[in-house]
C-alpha cells in the first residue's frame, strides 16, 4: 500500500475543557479530543456532555471533528453506564470514540439490533499498545476505523503496519512521553493502588529514585530515572506523512490554554506548508484559514527538552535525569552574583551575543540545576537590561546555566492573540433591472461546498456616481461575517451600465443575510474513513495467541467474550483484578544501561548485563534487560522473579 495517497492531514489537539477546544480550533486544529463526564484516561479532564455539545456545535463551522474518549477499562458494573454516555456523545455531535475496551464493540453492536442506533466511529486508543502488523490487523479486523499507534515505533514500523492495515493511522508528534508501552504499565496499580489504565496514573516515572546495580553499588542517587523527554516532531512530519499517518495527535488533555495554543498553532502552520508544497495532494481535514495572532515559539511552553524517542530505529538521550518538571529555553549563563544572592547577571547563550533577542520582564521564571544536581525556581521581581532582581535564591551560583520557564511578555501575546478562523465564501453577485426595478442575485458557495442563493430587491433609485457604487459593493460584500470570509469572485450587472443607489447597510444586510443561510446548512466534512464496528462479523486474519495474559487489561465479560469468539483459550484479568506478583510493571525502549553508557550490545550479553534495581522510599524495583529484543523491564518482587 506504499502507492495509497493520504489526501486529508489531520491535526488532532488535546482539550482539557471545551474553552481550550474552541481555542486549539481557532488556532488551527483540524480535530479535538476531549473527555465526557466519565471514562476518560484522565480522570482530571471530565466535561459535561452539554459542555461536548457545546464544543461539536463550534467544531463543525469548520469541518473540524471531537472525539470523545472513553479510553479506560472498565468493569461489569459499569458497562451500562458507559452505553448510555456513548449513546449520549452520539446525540451531542462528536464525530468519533477512542476506547481501549473491547466491550465497547459488543455494547456498540447490541445497541444497534435494539433500535438504538449507534453510528460512531471507534477508534483504537493508543492504550491498546499497538506496534506491529498482526496486531494493527486484529484491531482493524474488529471494525476499528482508526489506530493509535504506540509511541516508540521507527518509521520502518509505522511503513509495515501501512502496509498490513487500510484503516487510518493516529501517531503522537508532540507532547510528554510514558517511558513504556502505553496501556501496559502498572506501577501506579501497584505503589498507590491508582490504576492508569482507570485514568488515575499517579506518574510513578516521575518519580526520583537511586540506582544500584547486581552487586548493590549505588551508580545514581535521587534522580528521575524514569522521566523521558518530551516528544516533537514538528521537522518529520513529511516522513511521517511518507511513512502513512494521516493523523498527527499532540498529546496535553491536562494542560492549559497556553500550552495547547501554542503547540497547535506551531504544529498548524508547518502542515499548511506541507499541504501548499504538495501541488494539490495532500489537504488539510477541515476547512478555514487562520490569520493573526500570535507567533508560536514551543520552546516557551512547558517541556521537559525534547526527542524524537525511537522514529530513526536508533537510540539516543532521552531521559531528564535532573528533573521530570519543565527546565524551560536555556538562556545564559550567571555570570554574577550579588553577596545577598538577590541579584544576578547573565552573559547570554551562544547567539545572543551582547543580549541580542533576549529580553527579560519582571515576573519572568527561571530555574538552574545547583550544585547538588537539584532543580531549583525563582522568579524575577525586576528586570534591566541583564539584570535579575528577585528574592534571594541560596542555591544559584556564578557558572550556574540558566533557563527562562516562564516568559510573561510571550505569555501575554498568546492571552491577548488568539488568530482568528474563517470559511471563505465566494459570491457571484448579479445586478438586473425589470420595469425600473433594480434586483440583485447573489450566488454564494463556501469552500466546502454549501451553495445558496439569495435575491434581493434593490428599489428604483439609480447611482450618480456608478464607479463608486460599484466600489461600495465590492468592498462591502467583500467582509467578513461570523466565521465567514466572503470574497466577491465575480459582480456583473445588465442594467444599461446603470447600478442602484443603495446604503451601506442595506448592502451589508444582503452579506449577514447570506450568512445566515448558510449557518442554516450543516458543514461538508471532507470524508475521512467512516467504520462502525460489527462485532457479529468478525473473522481476524491475523493470528491470535492462544492464551490472553493481563496485558490486554480484560476487566470485564463482554471483553473476555470478544476475545474468546477470536480463538483466545486462556484469558486471564487485568492487573488491577488480580494483583498478581512478579509481573512486569513496565516494558519499554528505554534502556538505563545504554543511557549510562553501559550496554553490552548483544543479545547474547542479556545474562552477564545482570540485573539492576530502584529504590525509593523503602520500595525496590527490578530492571531487568531483554537485550534480544532491545528493551527494558520494570519487574515488581525480588531479582529472580519474571514473567
Amino acid at each position: 500500500m506504499t502507492d495509497r495517497k493520504i489526501r486529508e492531514l489531520e491535526l488532532l489537539a488535546p482539550a482539557r475543557n471545551t474553552d481550550i477546544g474552541i481555542a486549539a480550533i481557532d488556532c488551527g486544529a483540524d480535530a479535538v479530543y476531549i473527555a465526557g463526564p466519565q471514562f476518560g484516561a484522565r480522570q482530571a479532564a471530565g466535561n459535561s456532555m452539554d459542555e461536548i455539545r457545546r464544543l461539536c456545535s463550534y467544531a463543525h463551522r469548520f469541518g473540524a471533528r471531537i472525539f470523545i474518549t472513553l479510553n479506560t477499562i472498565l468493569y461489569d458494573s459499569e458497562l451500562e453506564e458507559a452505553r448510555s454516555l456513548m449513546l449520549e456523545a452520539q446525540d451531542a455531535g462528536a464525530d468519533a470514540l477512542i476506547v481501549q475496551d473491547l466491550s465497547i464493540l459488543k455494547m456498540a453492536a447490541e445497541s444497534r439490533s435494539q433500535g438504538k442506533r449507534f453510528s460512531l466511529p471507534l477508534h483504537a486508543s493508543t492504550q491498546c499498545a499497538i506496534r506491529t502488523p498482526d496486531q494493527a490487523r486484529f484491531y482493524e479486523d474488529l471494525g476499528f476505523s482508526r489506530l493509535v499507534l504506540e509511541r516508540e515505533l521507527s518509521l520502518e514500523q509505522i511503513r509495515a503496519i501501512r502496509e498490513a492495515v487500510r484503516c487510518e493511522l493516529e501517531f503522537f508528534v508532540h507532547g510528554a512521553l510514558c517511558v513504556c508501552y502505553s496501556g501496559q504499565c502498572y506501577m501506579s496499580e501497584a505503589i498507590t493502588g491508582r490504576s492508569a489504565n482507570r485514568g488515575a496514573c499517579a506518574q510513578a516515572c516521575r518519580s526520583l529514585y537511586d540506582l544500584e546495580d547486581g552487586n548493590g553499588k549505588l551508580l545514581l542517587k535521587n534522580k528521575a530515572i524514569l522521566s523521558l523527554k518530551d516528544f516533537n516532531l514538528r521537522d518529520r512530519l513529511s516522513d511521517l506523512i511518507q511513512a502513512g499517518i494521516t493523523s498527527f495527535k499532540i498529546e496535553g488533555r491536562l494542560k492549559n490554554m497556553s500550552y495547547v495554543k501554542n503547540i497547535v498553532r506551531e504544529y498548524s502552520l508547518e502542515l499548511d506548508r506541507i499541504a501548499a508544497a504538495s501541488e494539490g495532494t495532500l489537504y488539510r481535514a477541515s476547512y478555514g484559514q487562520v490569520q493573526g495572532g500570535f507567533t508560536p515559539c514551543p520552546d516557551k511552553t512547558f517541556n521537559r527538552g525534547y526527542t524524537g524517542l525511537f522514529l530513526d530505529g536508533t537510540r539516543g538521550k532521552w531521559s531528564t535525569f535532573d528533573s521530570a518538571k519543565g527546565m524551560g529555553e536555556e538562556i545564559g549563563t550567571v555570570s554574577f552574583v550579588s553577596p545577598g544572592k538577590d541579584m544576578l547577571r547573565i552573559r547570554p547563550s551562544a547567539g545572543r551575543t551582547g543580549g541580542t533577542g533576549l529580553k527579560l520582564n519582571n515576573g519572568d521564571g527561571f530555574s538552574f540545576v545547583t550544585r547538588e544536581s537539584e532543580v531549583v525556581g525563582f522568579r524575577a521581581e525586576t528586570c534591566n537590561g541583564l539584570e535579575i532582581r528577585c528574592r534571594p535564591v541560596p542555591e544559584i551560583f556564578q557558572g550556574a546555566r540558566l533557563f527562562r520557564n516562564t516568559d510573561t511578555a510571550f505569555e501575554k501575546r498568546i492571552e491577548t492573540g488568539t488568530p482568528e478562523r474563517s470559511v471563505k465564501v465566494h459570491l457571484d453577485v448579479c445586478i438586473t433591472r425589470t420595469e425600473g426595478r433594480f434586483s440583485i442575485c447573489v450566488k454564494a458557495e463556501s469552500e466546502d461546498g454549501r451553495t445558496v442563493t439569495g435575491i434581493y430587491d434593490a428599489g428604483i433609485l439609480t447611482a450618480e456616481n456608478r464607479e463608486r457604487m460599484e466600489s461600495l459593493f465590492s468592498g462591502q460584500l467583500a467582509k467578513n461575517t461570523g466565521h465567514y470570509r466572503f470574497v466577491v469572485k465575480n459582480l456583473q450587472y445588465d442594467t444599461d451600465g446603470q447600478l442602484p443607489l443603495m446604503a451601506v447597510s442595506s448592502i451589508n444586510g444582503i452579506r449577514r443575510t447570506t450568512a445566515e443561510m448558510l449557518d442554516s446548512m450543516p458543514c461538508i466534512p471532507r470524508p475521512l474513513m467512516n467504520r462502525t464496528a460489527e462485532i457479529d462479523t468478525v473473522h481476524p486474519s491475523a493470528s491470535f495467541p492462544d492464551a490472553v495474559t493481563y496485558k490486554a487489561n480484560v476487566a470485564n465479560n463482554a471483553a473476555r467474550q470478544i476475545y474468546a469468539a477470536c480463538g483466545a483459550g486462556h484469558i486471564e484479568p487485568a492487573y488491577e483484578i488480580s494483583h498478581r506478583d512478579g509481573i512486569e510493571l513496565m516494558r519499554t525502549k528505554y534502556c538505563i544501561r545504554h543511557e549510562l553508557g553501559l550496554c553490552h550490545g548483544s543479545g547474547k550479553a542479556a545474562g552477564a548485563a545482570g540485573d539492576m534495581s530502584l529504590l525509593n522510599n523503602g520500595r525496590r524495583f527490578i530492571l531487568h534487560f531483554d537485550c534480544a529484543r532491545c528493551e527494558m523491564t520494570v519487574l515488581q518482587g525480588t531479582p529472580g522473579s519474571r514473567k
